[in-house]
């Protein structure tokens, strides 16, 4: 007889019956797909929880207790510390469920300023719990990232004029997987980046991710074609295209 795969609902009500009645756990909030309403088949469940500071490693074990108590944790994976953004995150996959539905966790101690929760950059947190006020959207200070966004524009025209020879350097050696990767780190990169600016500024150093859903649709259809490449000499043409469209897209930012 088959056993029904574990479900996203149950390893998220699992999870909220073990940390919600604890006293060192404030708060349990979605983000990723759940926070934009685009939870599919294929999404994994981003979830946060906001902790006392000296009890990070106690909640993470209660947490895996109980994804223990659904079915095995076939997988484990903790971001070695220090992290980029300061928080515990461990990735999780159960035995019993889909290979998609991955358990990324990020245990957030409560002094902690960065909480993931800007509207604008996050979407709209999924709140399964909150006993201490803490899942409420800081303010967005347009006026800061303004300035960021060109403090970035102006690297981006430097180190994109820069760069951009390691590609044709390599195509020129004959070195084409070395030019594949340079095209893809020194001429799509920054180009995602500058239209990124354009159409989905609060969003702009996320590079392909959630590229489908952030810019125009045009834009994505002639995105597309740029990185597929067939050989050496189709690399050469749709680096010279590209390098085109970022010194338009670069010229085109409005900052009003």
């Amino acid at each position: 007889m088959s056993t029904q795969p574990i479900t996203r609902e149950q390893i998220l009500a699992a999870i909220k019956a073990a940390l919600e009645p604890r006293d060192d756990v404030n708060a349990m909030w979605e983000g990723g797909a759940a926070s934009f309403k685009r939870v599919d088949e294929w999404s994994d469940i981003d979830l946060q929880v906001d902790v006392a500071d000296a009890r990070v490693a106690e909640v993470i074990a209660a947490t895996e207790h109980a994804l223990a108590s659904l079915a095995p944790i076939a997988l484990r994976y903790e971001f070695p510390q220090p992290t980029w953004h300061g928080h515990a995150q461990i990735f999780y996959r159960l035995r019993d469920a889909s290979d998609f539905l991955l358990l990324d966790f990020v245990v957030i101690q409560h002094s902690h300023a960065n909480k993931f929760l800007e509207p604008a950059i996050h979407g709209n947190a999924v709140v399964h719990f909150d006993k201490a006020n803490v899942v409420a959207p800081p303010p967005f200070d347009a006026n800061a990232h303004r300035a960021k966004l060109r403090a970035r524009v102006e690297t981006l025209r430097v180190t994109f004029e820069l760069f951009r020879v390691f590609v044709l350097k390599e195509l020129n050696r004959h070195n084409d997987v070395e030019a594949l990767m340079f095209y893809h780190s020194f001429t799509l990169r920054p180009l995602v980046e500058v239209l990124r600016i354009q159409h989905a500024p609060t969003r702009y150093n996320f590079h392909t991710r959630y590229v489908y859903s952030d810019l125009p649709a045009q834009v994505v259809r002639e995105l597309e074609p740029l990185f597929f490449v067939a050989h050496a000499d189709d690399l050469r043409a749709k680096r010279e295209r590209a390098e085109g469209w970022f010194r338009v897209a670069l010229e085109q930012i409005c900052w009003e």
